[in-house]
């Protein structure tokens, strides 16, 4: 039999038996980058002393609020315990345009407290909730702003190839991106802006959370450091139940 058909029938047994027995490759099985994951209540009960020690995965963003009014009912449970057990955690708020920016602003900083924090906080950016592009972008970097200013750093922004290229092409150039694009090869934004973070898939797998979960992975030579959150003075502020998910 020639060797390479040999070589190739191997390879198919071999990844055949793994998936009879639940073993699924992901993308941090057979690269260096540094990797993570972001979850929120959808991930439901979260087992982080597992995760924790995952070597491959150094990082996880953890959803604290949405819009003006909306908290997700697992936050201070995971961003407490993921911390716990050694992961380096950042909190993301969910932008809502049409909502006051500074209503969501209170929402947000009410939860994302500085001293739980290891990395920059997230602005996730997925909708211009009807608002013109005009419209939208002056709500949007009027945030970020509000959001730079109380904890005296940029935050990261997260969005997706496509929602970038058509609203936001060449408007965040101060900022550092996370990008959303789920396919195979890496995403590249039409202003060939530097990008820090890939999330390159919605359906990762991770010992400790049943169900899919958001993967991510630093691109180049990006790392940690570049996104640590710096401690400042700031009075502690306690905690508001506003209006949790169901």
């Amino acid at each position: 039999m020639n060797r390479k058909i040999t070589y190739i029938i191997i390879f198919l047994f071999s990844a055949c038996k793994a998936f009879a027995q639940g073993e699924i490759v992901e993308c941090e099985d057979t690269c260096t980058h540094i990797h993570g994951i972001d979850i929120s209540h959808y991930q439901g009960e979260v087992f982080w002393e597992t995760i924790g020690n995952n070597t491959r995965n150094a990082y996880v963003y953890i959803k604290a609020t949405e819009g003006g009014d909306r908290i997700d009912k697992r936050y201070e449970n995971n961003i407490l315990t993921a911390r716990k057990y050694g992961l380096k955690v950042g909190s993301y708020h969910f932008y809502r345009a049409k909502t006051p920016q500074l209503l969501q602003l209170k929402n947000f900083v009410t939860q994302c407290l500085p001293e739980e924090q290891d990395l920059i906080p997230l602005i996730d950016v997925e909708t211009k909730t009807g608002l013109s592009d005009e419209a939208f972008r002056d709500s949007l970097f009027k945030f970020l702003a509000l959001v730079e200013d109380y904890y005296h750093q940029k935050p990261l922004v997260y969005t997706g190839t496509n929602f970038y290229n058509r609203y936001l092409l060449g408007r965040l150039n101060d900022y550092k991106l996370m990008i959303a694009q789920y396919t195979d090869y890496e995403p590249i934004l039409n202003d060939e802006r530097d990008i820090t973070i890939w999330q390159y898939t919605g359906k990762g797998h991770i010992n400790g959370i049943k169900g899919f979960v958001d993967k991510s992975r630093f691109m180049g030579q990006h790392s940690l450091r570049e996104i640590k959150f710096i401690p400042f003075q700031e009075p502690r502020k306690k905690r508001k139940e506003y209006t949790y998910f169901d």
